[in-house]
């Protein structure tokens, strides 16, 4: 069975998930994996949603404003061995749901062009590509899309 919990940057399971994550984008980024890094901090996010299947931390998701009324997701990782079941799709819409209780209007993101497993995830839920956006703007293997809720 597949259960959620809100919490914040500050808790441990989501704190592990990122260390995993982290590891395994420095791989798929190479040599830009620094910059991306220093975007992905997790400090001081008071939206996070961490999945758990039966007692097991599986993945999350966060969300951190972007400005008023857009509201960016941050930090989506579903373990390796449990990926291809829909968990990540679920987190996604938990994400969603959250965003739409606080009042934000669109959530938009960024993904990285290897990460197609993400890019995929991103068109299936919805999600449209636009140009890239802030910090992103000239990063020729980033992808940024939006959703409004």
């Amino acid at each position: 069975m597949l259960s959620f919990k809100r919490t914040d940057s500050a808790n441990d399971s989501f704190l592990k998930l990122v260390k995993k994550l982290d590891a395994e984008l420095k791989i798929r980024d190479g040599e830009e994996h620094e910059f991306y890094a220093k975007l992905n901090t997790v400090e001081n996010i008071k939206q996070v949603i961490i999945a758990y299947k039966e007692n097991s931390v599986i993945g999350c998701g966060a969300l951190r404003e972007y400005s008023p009324g857009i509201v960016e997701i941050k930090r989506m990782y579903v373990d390796e061995d449990k990926r291809g079941m829909g968990i990540a799709t679920k987190i996604l819409l938990q994400l969603e749901m959250w965003a739409r209780e606080c009042g934000y209007e669109k959530c938009i993101l960024e993904t990285g062009i290897n990460q197609p497993e993400a890019i995929a995830l991103y068109h299936k839920n919805q999600f449209s590509v636009i140009p890239n956006y802030g910090k992103y703007e000239s990063m020729k293997n980033s992808v940024c899309f939006e959703k409004y809720l």
